[in-house]
């Protein structure tokens, strides 16, 4: 059925958190076992996404688990008008109103009380916020009103597990209500991506109760407190849990036995079925009333190490501080490789060390972050390394090219022409082994005359380097990452009729000028090609990783 299985410890903190009460992936597959920690869910999102583009890449099967409610008590979607298919209906009405910031914070209280008002008039169903929060249409405690206002506490299924919370509870211990408004719209997205949307399917929603065995891609409810975990010493007992419970379903689709695992209890009547597979949901493993925890028949694995990159201080870090291990002093024979004598134990942290796996990990979660297929195929490898080289996405979104530019770029480097730049930290940063036609790198911020000149002109060193481009500049491509008066000098030489380049790299950055003279380049026509970042943003690694994109053999 699947080939990897994708487990995921959810969290609605409202700041960047690691650690205990974080969100926890546990992914195990044919090729890997990986468990990582994001400190937010927009990295979360971007990391599912990835995993995803791989697993289904190589034709892989996936299962993905999620620890929160997918559904809620039947009626809740008619209590609050909406119309279709009840579960498919909460979902869209969720992701519609919930706001979720890069940085964690986000509304969940506010949407709460919004459905509480628009259900109820009042203070009903969902229950418990911060004091500040509270008001009319929602409260800090629970309303008990269950009994008198038409709509059950818990669905079927949570009657069936020991433990279970009602989805309604939004603070305090097991409150899977935040868990749950925070990552609908979440698992929604994931469900809906158009690179998988028609492969794809929720359990039991789409599926029915019973296991999904054409489909490629299925995302189902979990409940970790199902399986009996115990965490290592100093481990986290969430990660413990996600991690066991991937291991647990891979042995038993190994064993032939995890079908059985989707086919909920087998004493439910039709109208329940109804309600589960239209409105309620149910968790995945859940075969029996009051079901007693799984004992684990899997052998014990060592502990994993998460991946991600740990938050060291800040909001939100608490006692979470680097991870790291001990690792015993090395044998007598590596001593004086970097090791000081007599050291006993050296400590040493737990990271990506493989150059090759954190450029394809990297690329891999941009294509997830960023819908590269927006921008021309010739355009798309320039756009992916320039938001790596910044370790942003949002700068795509102010990305400008002219037509062409990237193709003439290209020619210009093969025909050997010389790359012009604006400063030597844009030199240093071009690979010069990409440049096959041993292109001559040429910053003149420092020449000689330099100075001089930028007296005798009245403007500033850097656009009075660039006059000293024009033998140059015929053909050629020109880089600029540092100063705008060098953009709005070069522009007010080609109008003068001196020769234009191939292509213009314009990647000025400040507060002062940068973000007009890039709109000047975009603006200035007469054939001048040119790829530019509209706005103040900009750099030096920028314009390096443009000309470096370029020098790429093209897809």
């Amino acid at each position: 059925m699947f080939d990897t299985f994708v487990m995921v410890d959810w969290s609605a903190a409202s700041v960047p958190r690691q650690g205990r009460d974080s969100i926890w992936i546990s992914l195990l597959g044919h090729r890997d076992e990986r468990l990582d920690n994001p400190p937010t869910r927009h990295a979360a999102k971007a990391l599912l996404a990835a995993l995803l583009v791989e697993a289904l890449g190589r034709g892989e099967k996936a299962l993905v688990g999620f620890d929160f409610p997918f559904g809620y008590p039947a009626g809740f979607a008619t209590r609050l008008g909406l119309s279709g298919t009840p579960w498919r209906a909460l979902w869209d009405e969720i992701a519609r109103l919930i706001a979720d910031a890069p940085d964690n914070k986000n509304n969940r209280f506010d949407v709460a009380a919004l459905l509480n008002r628009r259900a109820s008039s009042g203070p009903f169903p969902f229950w418990g916020c911060p004091a500040q929060k509270a008001g009319t249409f929602l409260g800090p405690r629970h309303h008990r009103g269950h009994d008198v206002n038409g709509l059950a506490e818990k669905r079927l299924i949570d009657d069936y597990m020991r433990g279970a919370q009602p989805c309604w509870k939004l603070m305090g211990a097991g409150s899977v209500g935040s868990q749950a408004l925070m990552g609908v719209p979440v698992v929604r997205a994931l469900r809906d991506d158009p690179r998988w949307r028609e492969a794809a399917a929720v359990w039991p929603f789409e599926t029915g109760l019973a296991a999904p065995r054409r489909t490629r891609l299925v995302f189902a409810e979990i409940y970790p407190s199902l399986w009996r975990v115990a965490a290592a010493p100093g481990e986290v007992k969430d990660a413990a849990q996600v991690s066991t419970v991937a291991r647990f379903l891979a042995a038993r689709e190994k064993a032939g036995e995890l079908g059985a695992l989707f086919a909920g209890h087998p004493g439910l009547s039709s109208e329940e079925r109804r309600r589960v597979e239209n409105e309620e949901a149910w968790t995945l493993g859940v075969t029996g009333r009051g079901q007693k925890p799984i004992s684990l028949p899997v052998p014990a694995h060592p502990t994993l190490a998460p991946r991600y990159p740990r938050i060291q201080s800040g909001e939100g870090a608490r006692e979470d501080k680097v991870q790291r291990r001990r690792i015993s002093a090395p044998s007598p024979r590596l001593r004086g490789e970097g090791w000081g004598e007599g050291l006993p134990r050296a400590w040493a942290y737990t990271y990506l060390r493989d150059p090759a796996e954190i450029y394809r990990r990297s690329f891999a979660l941009i294509r997830a972050e960023a819908d590269l297929r927006r921008f021309p195929r010739a355009l798309q490898g320039l756009a992916l390394r320039l938001a790596h080289a910044a370790g942003d996405t949002s700068i795509l979104a102010d990305l400008a090219w002219s037509r062409g530019a990237v193709s003439a770029g290209r020619k210009a480097l093969a025909a050997g022409a010389p790359i012009l730049v604006d400063s030597e930290m844009v030199a240093a940063g071009i690979a010069r082994k990409r440049l096959r036609a041993g292109n001559a790198i040429l910053c003149t911020l420092n020449a000689p005359a330099t100075e001089s000149l930028g007296k005798s002109l009245g403007t500033t060193r850097s656009a009075a380097a660039v006059e000293l481009w024009r033998e140059h500049l015929a053909g050629s491509i020109v880089a600029i990452g540092t100063a705008p008066t060098a953009l709005f000098h070069l522009l007010e030489m080609i109008a003068g009729g001196a020769e234009k380049p191939a292509v213009v790299l314009g990647f000025p950055v400040g507060f002062v000028g940068a973000a007009e003279a890039k709109a000047a380049l975009a603006a200035f026509g007469r054939g001048l090609g040119y790829i530019t970042l509209k706005g103040r943003r900009g750099g030096s690694p920028l314009a390096a990783a443009a000309v470096n994109a370029l020098a790429e053999t093209p897809p």
